[in-house]
């Protein structure tokens, strides 16, 4: 055989080889999203190559669709870019006269437990060093206690968010000073045959009704119920056997029941606050003598973000680019949909496709295509900011919302991505590293059947075989 039809066969032979595994993977695919346990889902699915961009699977890609968390992909995304990953959020403590003033910035971690917790800082700390700065200073005494939260308008709740869920940690208030998740922690133990409840942070700022009944047998369950009209006063109901929680429950006014707790450990302390807690602008100036900051990577939010699938964190990611936009104040949902809409459309992703209503994918109003997830993806993948922006991803059965997925060989650290979940919708989306390259993937179904996580799961994993 002549040289030049060796090489020809040779070819013919690898395309014919590329065709049969992707009619394959096709015929796997189809398989799996027409099995009739999953009859009355709806799938959209797009899978690419991730160095070429090539199409390698489609179904209903354009159609869009519920997202649920997967928002936090387009929300991340931007974040990372806009802000770009050196970026901090800076909280400043200073006093004005005798005024104590706390600039926030929106950030999203701050005395955040589980971020505390992986950087080695106890619970509380946040407080008590603002107290011993002061206390080094030998001040004996502030006027007013000022927080200054114009960085984000005063809009702490998303009109679209389900009604039900505002007393839940996922759907906690978003402000321009957020501070312990914006949530309080609450502990049932059953002490001599009494429900005893204990919250953290200790603090007046919340008034608790305990309505929790002891059991010597059975299993117990224990939630918080919010009063009507009455901001910050909580019904604990349910039945106690031994201990249940902790759990979170958010509060209302994050900046107001920052500078509560405060307010409580200067006074502990014996610094007398002498004026009042007052919530309102502060311009920095000369007369401005700094007392601390504190100052949290985007790194960590980007984590916490899509990891954790954490919403607090992606809505301040979205508050926080609207606000850079807006030269630094008022960063707002309105803003934030147009920038990350003006994104989308920057990479060519047709405008029927997608429709922006808030950063989490709480609201149930939001609309994505796997078109769009994938392109957003591919535009991070071919980024400089790759490296950090897949290491903010959930890794199978690593970390993150797929810890427990994906364990065996040959999936296991090779998954990269982000899960989502609200009543009726299940999606996720992200890379696969196989021994064939990379593949950027999103799946986004409708009508869980029960074991449509299991669909999706099988569907990433068919990229590997």
């Amino acid at each position: 055989m002549k040289r030049t039809s060796l090489v020809l066969a040779v070819i013919l032979a690898l395309a014919a080889t590329a065709a049969g595994a992707a009619g394959s993977l096709a015929e796997r695919i189809n398989g799996i999203i027409n099995n009739p346990s999953q009859k009355k889902v709806q799938f959209a699915v797009n899978i690419i190559k991730a160095d070429t961009g090539q199409p390698v699977y489609s179904h209903d890609a354009s159609k869009p669709m519920k997202p649920a968390s997967n928002m936090k992909i387009i929300t991340s995304s931007v974040a990372t870019k806009r802000l770009g990953p050196d970026y901090e959020f800076k909280t400043e403590v200073g006093l004005i006269d005798n005024d104590l003033v706390i600039i926030g910035c929106g950030d999203p971690l701050l005395a955040d437990k589980e971020n505390d917790a992986k950087d080695g800082r106890q619970p509380g700390w946040l407080v008590e060093t603002i107290v011993g700065k002061l206390k080094q200073m030998n001040i004996p005494s502030v006027d007013n206690i000022i927080v200054d939260t114009t960085v984000f308008d005063n809009q702490r709740v998303h009109p679209n968010w389900p009604p039900n869920d505002l007393n839940k940690w996922w759907a906690c208030e978003i402000c321009g000073l957020n501070f312990h998740d914006n949530s309080i922690e609450v502990i049932a133990a059953n002490t001599g045959g009494k429900a005893v409840l204990n919250i953290e942070p200790k603090t007046a700022f919340v008034q608790i009704t305990n309505e929790v009944q002891t059991i010597s047998s059975g299993s117990g369950a224990i939630g918080a119920y919010r009063t009507q009209g009455s901001p910050n006063v909580l019904t604990i109901k349910g039945k106690c056997r031994n201990q249940e929680g902790p759990f979170e429950v958010a509060i209302e006014g994050p900046a107001n029941f920052f500078v509560y707790v405060l307010s409580e450990k200067l006074l502990s302390a014996g610094i007398t606050v002498k004026g009042q807690l007052i919530e309102k602008g502060v311009e920095i100036n000369k007369n401005f003598k700094k007392v601390a900051e504190y100052k949290t990577p985007l790194t960590e939010c980007l984590a916490r973000c899509n990891k954790d699938s954490f919403g607090l964190v992606a809505e301040s990611l979205l508050k926080t680019i609207a606000s850079r936009s807006l030269g630094g104040k008022g960063g707002s949902w309105q803003v934030g949909q147009k920038v990350l809409s003006d994104y989308l459309a920057s990479l060519g992703v047709n405008q029927s496709e997608f429709h922006i209503d808030d950063g989490s994918g709480l609201s149930r109003e939001n609309r994505l295509s796997t078109n769009c997830l994938t392109a957003v993806l591919l535009d991070m993948y071919k980024s400089k900011d790759w490296p950090v922006y897949k290491d903010s991803l959930a890794t199978a059965g690593t970390d993150g919302t797929i810890k427990k997925y994906f364990n065996e060989e040959p999936y296991k650290g090779r998954i990269f991505g982000k899960t989502g979940y609200i009543s009726g919708v299940k999606s996720f989306s992200g890379i696969c590293s196989t021994g064939r390259g990379d593949y950027i993937f999103s799946i986004l179904t409708e009508g869980d059947s029960g074991q449509t996580r299991d669909a999706i799961n099988d569907i990433v994993k068919a990229l590997f075989e």
